[in-house]
């Protein structure tokens, strides 16, 4: 008995039914039923208009009982994370592979978590909210990791393997004394360096319409590094370049010129065609004396990722590019979802919420 993924009223779940392994074309017509199900443009401007949270979990869960709102985003985490699992039934050995690298991503993002709370000497309790609920293969040894007294303590303690083996090369760099940022941004650029080399490695009728996505999710990467590790915390641009990943549509010249531009316009022209599709009026008029808002460039180019899953996700439409390009847009609805959620936690207001989702069309924000 094979396990296979049939339609419920939240998520694809896993069913048990009779069914050849590698049937990927059954697989992207499920996939192609369940995203016109999938909370997006006038479903989404329509949630923004919620003013509280009880109400926002009935419309996403109606059949569920949602305690708060950390509960909301670690079920709708939860609940993606069991639905790529359930791909594995009809998809190839190198397929398999490639999406257990892409759930990979999760553990790493709790990893980063108990990384912080150790550096920072925050207590366990006040961090546990954060981590996500991971099946056994992701799972981490909270308990050891939180009792973590040395660097050496936390790396012998990670999963072995390429968690294990990162760390301690990030170890004979910084040492303990280290900060979470520069360990974080290790983790990432190994993590990002191993995607490259596993998309690389795809027969070109997959690779040929994957790269673009995976090239994309990089290249935010490296914006992040930029507007958030020079633009925000000041950090020296020189310890910024071992972090560059080869291979994407910002190479070490460009990454290294972006790391040191004191234009911001020129900066902002510079991403344009590479991490972000076009430069928006209210950013063709920054100049030294204008305070840059760089949640918008990070917008921008997580815009740029939703339209390129889009694409690929219809041109490709029955091969494993439609499955990636599915698992990208479910990515931007659970980001919606959260904006959604924590912005009405916070009461920041409809018009609010709308500029800060992801939308298919730049434009589709100002339909109210």
């Amino acid at each position: 008995m094979q396990e296979i993924i049939t339609e419920d009223k939240d998520v694809l779940t896993v069913r048990k039914k009779l069914t050849k392994a590698g049937d990927l074309d059954f697989l992207a017509a499920l996939l192609h039923a369940r995203y016109s199900k999938m909370v997006k443009g006038d479903r989404l401007i329509e949630l923004s208009r919620i003013q509280n949270l009880s109400d926002l979990f009935q419309s996403v869960y109606p059949d569920k009982t949602i305690e708060d709102n950390n509960d909301f985003q670690k079920k709708i985490l939860f609940d993606f994370i069991s639905e790529l699992y359930g791909f594995y039934a009809y998809l190839s050995k190198e397929h398999i592979c490639f999406i257990n690298w892409l759930t990979m991503r999760f553990q790493l993002e709790n990893l980063k978590i108990l990384l912080r709370g150790f550096f920072n000497k925050i207590p366990f309790l006040r961090i546990k909210s954060f981590i996500i609920n991971l099946p056994g293969a992701l799972s981490l040894n909270l308990k050891k990791l939180s009792e973590a007294e040395t660097f050496d303590d936390f790396i012998k303690n990670s999963p072995k393997g390429f968690f294990q083996d990162t760390l301690k090369s990030a170890a004979k760099i910084y040492g303990d004394k280290a900060k979470p940022f520069f360990i974080e941004a290790f983790l990432d650029s190994a993590y990002f360096n191993e995607l490259i080399s596993k998309t690389n490695s795809l027969k070109s009728t997959d690779r040929d319409y994957i790269k673009p996505i995976v090239d994309q999710e990089i290249d935010i990467f490296h914006l992040m590094l930029i507007t958030r590790g020079v633009m925000n915390y000041n950090l020296p641009p020189d310890q910024l370049k071992l972090f560059h990943v080869k291979g994407t549509a910002i190479p070490k010249r460009i990454f290294t010129a972006l790391l040191n531009e004191s234009d911001l316009g020129l900066f902002i022209k510079k991403l344009e065609g590479r991490v972000i599709d076009f430069i928006p009026l209210e950013l063709t008029k920054t100049d030294q004396s204008t305070a840059l808002d760089l949640s918008i460039l990070e917008s921008l180019a997580w815009k740029r990722f939703n339209h390129l899953c889009h694409r690929v996700f219809y041109t490709n439409h029955m091969g494993f590019g439609a499955v990636i390009g599915y698992i990208g847009l479910r990515r931007i609805e659970i980001f919606n979802l959260i904006v959604l959620s924590e912005g009405i936690k916070e009461k920041f207001g409809s018009d609010f919420i709308r500029k800060h989702l992801i939308l298919k069309d730049y434009g589709e924000a100002s339909h109210v």
